[in-house]
Order: C-alpha cells, then structure tokens, then sequence
C-alpha cells in the first residue's frame, strides 16, 4: 500500500467516476482502474462498486477513504512543517476560492500578494464551497475564501469583507432610472439566478424570499457572467454583488439599481484548519486581501447615486427571520 494508491481511491471517491479520477491524478485510466483493483486484493475487500453511468463505494470503502484522507493529510504536513521550518513564505500556497469570488477578487489580490510573498506561489482551486469544504479537511488545500456561514469542525473562519447586493437589469427596463428596488418587487420579474449549490443563490433566495415560490419565472445558469449576458440580452432581471459591479466589468447594456435599505449582503471570510503549521502564510493573505479590498473600495460603483451600501462587519441586516427559508449548504 502506498501513498499514491490512497490518492487514487480518494479521488476515485469524490468523484464517482474513474475517468476523471484518473485525469485528476494524470494517469490513464487503465492505469488507475488496476491500481485499485491491486489494492482491492491486498486488503481483501471490495471499495467500490462499478457500474456504467456511476462508482458507488461500499460501506467499509467508505470507512477506508476516510482513513486514507487522513493519512495522507499527515503525510503532507511533513512537507508543510519542514517548509515552515525554513520559510512559511516560501513555497506553493493552495487556496480555494468560491466561484463567485474568484473572478472579482484574484486580479487584485495575485499582485498584493506577489508583493508581500514573490516565493509563495498560488494554486488556485476554484468550487463550490461544499467541495472546498471537503478538500480543506482532506488537506488538498491550505485555505479557503468562502462566504460564511461555514463552520466546520477543527476550521477557523476569519472575517474579511462584507460586500453588499445589487439588481441588475436591462438597459431599457422600466426600472432602469429607479433609485432602489425592494427585494419584494422581484416576485413580479423572470429572475435569472444561479444553480443549486452556489450559496451566493442561497444568499440572494434568503434576501429575496418570493423567489422560492414554486411558480416564480426563473432561469438558472452557472456563472455570474452568463447572468450578466442574460440581462444585458434582455431575458430577465438579477442580483449581483457589488465586486462584479466596478467599471472593469461594466456593460452598457447593464444597469444596477442598489436595493432598498435593509440592503442584503453577504460576509466573505478566510477559512484554514486549526492545525495549519504556517500561520505567517495566512496573515500575509489575509493582509493582501485588506490591501486590495481598500483599493478597489476607492473605485466608484457603476450607479446613478448613493444608494445603500454596505452595512459595517457583522451589522448586516436581512429580511426578518420569519420571512426566510432554511439555508441549505
């Protein structure tokens, strides 16, 4: 049994499937698929379960994998504690990021923390937080940038930026020239929103209730940016956060209208295991991130008006409790 083998039954676990397993760990799949099966007759028993459209661990599989997962954990904190016995600015830094961070927060945030750190590089894992979460207990990586709530068991979130919502609708649109929007005034509109499993769709569903009803015309797609495409064709109305509102991302064919005050919101925060041996890693991040939210905070939103903005760390305000539908994660 070796290290690589429990990487491959590990990866072969989360994804359900050989063939991307198999280009997650760049082998062939052959390759993988008898390496498991080795390790299958060496310990006697069956992991998984192989069928056509989908691989199925079985229940001592899975009691396995979680072992391997830990094992291999500890093995990379070998590498980790001798790096930071050297250097903890000196060496790869993984960070995952959600999907709805990533493209607005990293242009800023590579060179600040260049500038800090040049011999920490960054590999970058862009996913849902439900997957980040996984591969941040499992050690795949050093630190997430999620939105809270998170909490996992032996993780720490830190607080970095609250970053207020914004509608977005088409050029020509009747509210177009309207000051604020309320979030109840949505339920009228073919809204274009998210996928199931992005939480920033669970955010603005929380902030804008009447979106849950099952007869609410909405469309849902993957990317911030497709959305931003669908409005500015005229399909529908949206929210956005604030990040994909600066004037590098400005589409004539777009106009965002600030909500009506409460204005919904969400908490961005840095996550990294309580045990993570290069804690002067994660300062000189988190202070990148300070460094570039402060720069790109200077830059005007792209707006007629004030509006509402956001409200101060830990004071945002959403609609009353009662209104809101439980949160899945």
């Amino acid at each position: 049994m070796t290290l690589t083998e429990l990487r491959y039954i590990v990866a072969v676990a989360q994804e359900r499937n050989f063939g991307r397993a198999a280009q997650r760990c760049f082998i062939s799949q052959p390759a993988l698929s008898i390496a498991i099966q080795k390790l299958e007759e060496e310990l006697g028993i069956q992991l998984f379960e192989r069928a056509k459209s989908e691989v199925t661990v079985t229940p001592v599989g899975e009691r396995i994998v979680e072992q391997a997962q830990k094992v291999l954990e500890e093995a990379a904190r070998i590498r980790d504690i001798a790096q930071a016995g050297r250097n903890q600015l000196v060496g790869i830094f993984r960070l995952g990021v959600i999907h709805t961070v990533a493209p607005y927060l990293l242009p800023d945030l590579i060179p600040a923390l260049n500038q800090r750190a040049p011999q920490m590089p960054l590999e970058i894992e862009e996913n849902l937080t439900e997957h980040l979460e996984t591969a941040l207990k499992s050690g795949r990586i050093d630190a997430a940038i999620i939105a809270l709530p998170f909490q996992p068991p032996g993780v720490v979130t830190e607080f970095l930026y609250e970053e207020p919502f914004r509608v977005v609708v088409p050029q020509h649109h009747r509210w177009s020239k309207r000051k604020s929007i309320d979030p109840s005034e949505l339920r009228g509109e073919h809204t274009i929103l998210l996928n199931v499993g992005h939480c920033f769709r669970d955010q603005v569903l929380e902030s804008c209730p009447e979106l849950n009803r099952s007869d609410a015309p909405v469309t849902r797609t993957n990317s911030l940016e497709t959305i931003r495409n669908m409005v500015a064709s005229g399909l529908g109305v949206s929210v956005l956060p604030r990040d994909a509102l600066t004037p590098k991302y400005h589409s004539r064919l777009v106009v965002p209208v600030p909500f009506a005050r409460p204005v919904p919101s969400r908490r961005v925060a840095l996550a990294y295991r309580r045990s993570f041996p290069r804690p002067a890693a994660i300062a000189t991040l988190r202070e990148a991130i300070a460094a570039c939210r402060s720069a790109s905070g200077a830059k005007k939103l792209l707006s007629r008006g004030n509006g509402a903005e956001s409200m101060p760390p830990g004071r945002a305000k959403r609609p009353p409790a009662s209104a809101r539908p439980p949160r899945p994660r």
